[in-house]
């Protein structure tokens, strides 16, 4: 018998506590989870509503789920889906675009690349806000947090876009610098990053729109320091960059206007767990010790919930799994729900 541990479920207005636990530990240049108590507490509320359906507009729905330790109810993660981006706000980052560079006359023939800023995934669904507690990583809870993401837009797919994406964090250090910024943003916004984080966290991005240079910018003007991060990542954050080039996502040659992070993308259908993902009836029964482990998901809203186990095939569309997986999903033997096994990795 192999109880679940941890269960994926959607964030409730008492999480708040756990959240702002989270925020806190997340650390600077981790635009999604702000310390700042009035956004969390909305972002919980948007939430809930997202979860049952009851937001103005389907594209702005604004899905955050918790990882919940099913022994102690404690929270121990968190990760979220925007549905469309740039709707309410403009979505702003830099495209890199290379630049043909000729002159006949001294005879040189080169490419320059150079930035350029654009708003150009209006509505396409965005997943991030993926962090854990140190003590839980590394153990394939990230993915059962990860995973949870694509098994919910399966549920559910009317509620995304058919494109998606995500942004990374890009080089910041523990005090909040980043070499991207100081050359690049400074100049321009005459803030610190931690500031002009912080701001696109709580305001609709206008600030963006009318301090942002206008035109395009050479990388090679840019010292070393900033050129040699554009399209990096955070060290914390190498890991959900594997991950999600494993579902399927690529680096798009466009990154974060503030760190320089990378935006990869990736058509829903194509996301690995969507493409292998399928719907079977489950029941009780004790799974061999050959049973391969398994992302179940109880495939509908507002009761959406995830839990890693082993479960066994006894038919095409049938599976058996332990009793404690039922409770932890809070459904009924007999249900149908999605799954996808690690077997098809």
């Amino acid at each position: 018998m192999s109880a679940p541990g941890h269960v994926i479920r959607p964030a409730r207005l008492d999480d708040f506590d756990a959240l702002m636990a989270l925020a806190e530990l997340s650390g600077p240049g981790f635009t999604s989870l702000p310390v700042n108590e009035a956004l969390l507490r909305r972002r919980l509320g948007d939430s809930e509503k997202a979860f049952r359906g009851e937001v103005a507009r389907p594209q702005t729905g604004k899905f955050l789920m918790m990882l919940e330790d099913l022994s102690n109810g404690e929270v121990m993660g968190c990760s979220a889906v925007k549905a469309g981006v740039g709707v309410d706000q403009p979505f702003f980052n830099y495209r890199i675009i290379t630049l043909a560079q000729a002159s006949q006359a001294a005879d040189r023939r080169f490419d320059m690349d150079a930035l350029v800023l654009t708003n150009e995934f209006v509505g396409f669904t965005e997943v991030g806000t993926l962090f854990l507690k140190p003590e839980v990583r590394g153990a394939g809870v990230g993915r059962l947090t990860a995973q949870s993401r694509y098994l919910l837009m399966a549920a559910a797919p009317d509620a995304f876009s058919t494109q998606v994406l995500a942004e990374l964090r890009g080089v910041v250090d523990e005090e909040g610098g980043t070499p991207f910024w100081e050359c690049l943003g400074r100049p321009f916004f005459r803030m610190s990053f931690p500031e002009a984080d912080f701001l696109s966290a709580v305001s609709d991005n206008q600030f963006i729109l009318d301090l942002m240079p206008k035109y395009p910018i050479y990388v090679d003007l840019l010292p070393p320091e900033a050129r040699e991060v554009i399209g990096r990542c955070h060290a914390q954050g190498v890991g959900a960059l594997k991950l999600l080039e494993w579902e399927g996502f690529r680096f798009e040659r466009v990154v974060d206007i503030f760190d320089g992070g990378p935006l990869v993308k990736c058509e829903r259908q194509n996301i690995r767990t969507v493409r292998e993902s399928r719907l079977v009836t489950l029941t009780v029964g004790s799974p061999s010790e050959e049973s391969e482990p398994a992302l179940v998901s109880s495939d509908r809203l507002p009761d959406f919930r995830v839990v890693s186990v082993p479960v066994e095939m006894t038919g095409e569309e049938t599976a058996v799994t332990d009793a404690e997986v039922f409770e932890a999903l809070q459904i009924k033997p007999g249900e149908q729900v999605r799954i996808w096994t690690r077997s098809e990795a």
